[in-house]
């Protein structure tokens, strides 16, 4: 019989009473931290309110495909439980079956809704993630749940820390030591379909990225524009792709993965399916196993004053025992730095 959303209100209702009630109530700011190691986030207050300004959307993204609790979904909407079961009754989600999939031939991408923190483990490495660089891809094989790619994490140049999509206290951005927060900016959703997102940072340097899904791959491309008065260099960016959503893939070891620039893959527990992710000029090939994640990190060219650049990338997933063949051929589209970094 098919789960669905109503099955699981009651105890959740229950836990949240046990919690001390829900976030977002009137006088109650949300604390500006991960509450720790249960892996639910708060999400900062413009990203409450872009939730509330397009509840419907938000509430079918979280409840019906990735089958967030009614203490998730608080957290995500800044509201109450009870006006949380309200709506999605009235939006007749509370009835809907549980599902990964809309049924298409394209491969499913979604933004990924916050709330729930995307790793498994060093949090304390990523408080406070921003939602709105995060896409969920769901695997194309049934109940196989979903991987998170932060599109981008960090962009990094000689200067210094440019953006980082979470708070980590070892690596602050040189905004963050100005006292200087950059605000979360949620994706562009395209009619195509698609995702789309772009940030200004204070000095006038402009990024964004784009999520082109097709059949079991999607076309990924970062971009950077400088508007400063100097040249931008050493311009690395970290790619990250969190598995903990897709148990099947979610081991928290390094074994098994596969990491030859510029490919990163990691596999099923029984070897026969896999998830891989590349880039154009990737410098760094490296995966985190307490996260669980991989990377391919690419490396911007130098971009002089009004100048915009761009790296490529694809993330796709493999069914079968011929993985070697996929790194081979994608090591003819997408070519490493001459030297990458490990």
């Amino acid at each position: 019989m098919a789960r669905t959303v109503l099955a699981r209100v009651a105890s959740a209702v229950a836990a949240l009473a046990v919690c001390g009630g829900a976030y977002g109530q009137a006088g109650k700011e949300p604390p500006a931290t991960d509450k720790g190691g249960d892996g639910l986030t708060v999400p900062s207050t413009e990203e409450q309110e872009a939730t509330r300004h397009d509840l419907s959307y938000w509430l079918e993204n979280m409840a019906i495909y990735h089958h967030y609790s009614i203490e998730e979904m608080v957290a995500v909407c800044g509201s109450g439980a009870e006006e949380v079961q309200k709506r999605l009754a009235e939006l007749h989600l509370d009835q809907q079956p549980l599902t990964n999939s809309t049924g298409g031939s394209v491969l499913h991408v979604l933004p990924y809704p916050g709330g729930r923190h995307p790793r498994i483990g060093f949090l304390e490495g990523a408080v406070n993630p921003q939602r709105g660089t995060k896409a969920s891809f769901f695997l194309p094989w049934p109940d196989a749940g979903y991987v998170v790619l932060d599109l981008p994490e960090a962009i990094f140049s000689t200067d210094g820390l440019l953006f980082l999509a979470h708070t980590h206290d070892a690596a602050p951005t040189i905004w963050s030591k100005r006292g200087i927060v950059i605000p979360n900016v949620d994706w562009r959703r395209e009619p195509s379909p698609g995702l789309s997102h772009e940030h200004t940072l204070p000095n006038g340097v402009r990024f964004g990225a784009e999520i082109r899904p097709g059949n079991k791959q999607a076309d990924l491309r970062l971009w950077l524009e400088n508007n400063t008065r100097e040249t931008l260099r050493g311009m690395r960016v970290q790619v990250c792709l969190m598995l903990k959503g897709a148990p099947d893939f979610a081991d928290l070891s390094n074994n098994g993965k596969i990491f030859e620039a510029p490919v990163a893959a990691a596999p099923s527990k029984e070897k026969n399916r896999w998830v891989l992710i590349a880039f154009d000029r990737a410098g760094r090939i490296w995966g985190n196993d307490k996260v669980p994640c991989i990377h391919s990190d690419p490396v911007f060219p130098d971009a002089p004053p009004g100048a915009r650049v761009e790296v490529r990338g694809q993330l796709w997933f493999y069914e079968g025992e011929g993985v070697q063949s996929e790194i081979r051929q994608a090591a003819l589209l997408f070519h490493p730095l001459t030297a990458p970094e490990r």
